[in-house]
């Protein structure tokens, strides 16, 4: 890595924001993120404070929206910000070039990246226009947690059983339109002898007592929470549908045969999710229809070498070592600021050598 030249202790923030679809992976990736740097680095989560038991091992401070983290980075006055809250204007980012002497951005699609000294876009749709030189985009740059790592390519190793296959649903923590009842209603039409898991988020805001008795009427069909270690239940999966958010660069990690259908427009662009990196999109999960779903499943459960295909498609893709590249930017941005450090008396001092 990079080393870190400057005699005094730098200072990391990571604000997280509320992101439609996005899920619970931003607050992983940050933490994944912040345990990965050098324990000489001073590093604040800023968050909303519904997340602050979610990142209690961490140094908090609450920010509910774009005044609140102005407000924060006077006080903290970091020597780096990351910044995981979805696309930004020119305006707020010119504001914060003001206090923050390196600025890195993921997954901004606004015209406020434009002005960050890098853009980390592991979200990525197909274009033909050029990107800016400080773009780093593609799946490389995706980050798997800690609890993936026992299984990945865990599709490679798996063997055949006697027991009915397994297929795992879910749409994320809030799934706002409901695509998991629309594929639950779909899936009841299978007359194959199927162990289905529907997963629903802690914040899914929709009526969990039509999906309940929707799988009391097909044997081995089931709706659990989703709990912090997704990978585990998932890496029993012979086949998963979700969305097509961060959740298929999990399964990549896994190598597990996947159906994606996106939640929105913006999902319905995204250009990881597709045949050549072994996935089966239907497109916008609102238009799928009935047989187009159950082809798709029965295909899957039908043709081995379509499973084998899926699975060494995304196995060869070696997801989730993006830490690396995510990390030896910011050792960059701290050893080369863009600009220099405000200088208006606020913050805490700092005087640790490293």
């Amino acid at each position: 890595m990079i080393p870190i030249n400057n005699q005094l202790k730098k200072k990391v923030a990571i604000y997280i924001a509320d992101t439609e679809s996005k899920g619970t992976y931003p607050l992983r990736r940050a933490k994944t993120i912040a345990q990965a740097l050098p324990e000489s680095i001073d590093i604040t989560l800023i968050a909303p404070k519904k997340f602050q038991s979610l990142l209690k091992d961490f140094q908090f401070v609450c920010a509910e929206d774009s005044r609140g983290l102005l407000t924060a980075l006077k006080k903290l006055t970091p020597d780096l910000l990351l910044r995981d809250s979805g696309s930004t204007s020119k305006e707020e980012v010119k504001n914060i070039k003001k206090l923050v002497p390196s600025i890195i951005h993921f997954d901004d699609f606004g015209i406020g990246g434009e002005l960050a000294d890098f853009v980390i876009q592991t979200l990525y749709t197909e274009t033909s226009e050029k990107q800016l030189a400080h773009y780093i985009v593609g799946s490389e740059t995706f980050i798997a947690d800690s609890q993936l790592i026992p299984y990945k390519k865990i599709g490679l190793r798996k063997k055949e059983s006697n027991q009915p296959p397994h297929l795992v649903v879910t749409f994320g923590d809030e799934d706002p339109n409901n695509l998991t009842y629309r594929a639950l209603r779909h899936l009841l039409q299978l007359q194959i002898p199927l162990k289905i898991t529907i997963l629903v988020g802690e914040n899914y805001k929709h009526d969990l007592i039509d999906l309940r008795m929707m799988a009391l009427s097909r044997r081995n069909t089931s709706i659990q929470k989703q709990t912090d270690h997704i990978g585990e239940i998932l890496s029993t999966a012979d086949i998963i549908l979700c969305a097509s958010g961060y959740l298929p660069y999990e399964i990549g990690v896994m190598g597990i045969p996947c159906i994606v259908l996106a939640q929105n427009e913006f999902e319905s662009t995204l250009d990881f999710p597709t045949e050549r990196n072994g996935f089966i999109h239907l497109g916008l999960g609102r238009k799928v229809k009935q047989s187009m779903l159950l082809n798709a499943v029965m295909e899957l459960l039908l043709h081995d070498s379509l499973r084998k295909k899926t699975i060494k498609r995304q196995t060869q893709l070696n997801l989730g070592n993006g830490q690396n590249i995510i990390c030896e930017a910011i050792l960059y941005c701290l050893d080369y600021p863009k600009r220099k450090a405000p200088n208006n008396g606020t913050g805490k001092e700092t005087s640790d050598m490293i």
